[in-house]
């Protein structure tokens, strides 16, 4: 599969709340990495993207840059907590189809300071 369309599916996924979909764009070992909290395997950050999921009303992609494994993704999340939609830029690693690592770092002091 195309990097560009796995990227695709992962937001589109979260997105419509397609957990099942999700989660097997995954390797089982995926580690997530993150400003608010580290996550490893595929239930540990399926469970924080459902839990975010609480509070996002939208993710607009801005810009997606790709490689042979990696893709880094600029988009807006906009959500129920903050007057303005968050930037925020998505690394995630691919091996074999899957995502096996993701990165993701933003300021979240709007998010904080509620």
């Amino acid at each position: 599969m195309d990097l560009k369309n796995i990227a695709n599916s992962y937001f589109d996924s979260w997105k419509a709340h397609d957990f099942k979909t999700l989660g097997s764009l995954f390797s089982e070992d995926v580690v997530f990495i993150g400003v608010l909290g580290e996550a490893r395997g595929v239930d540990e950050c399926l469970k924080g993207l459902q839990g975010l999921s609480n509070i996002v009303t939208d993710i607009v992609i801005q810009h997606m840059w790709t490689d042979e494994t990696d893709i880094i993704t600029w988009y807006e999340l906009h959500t129920t907590k903050t007057n303005k939609p968050l930037p925020v830029v998505n690394w995630s690693h691919v091996e074999n189809n899957k995502i096996t690592e993701i990165r993701v770092t933003f300021d979240p002091r709007p998010l904080l300071n509620q």
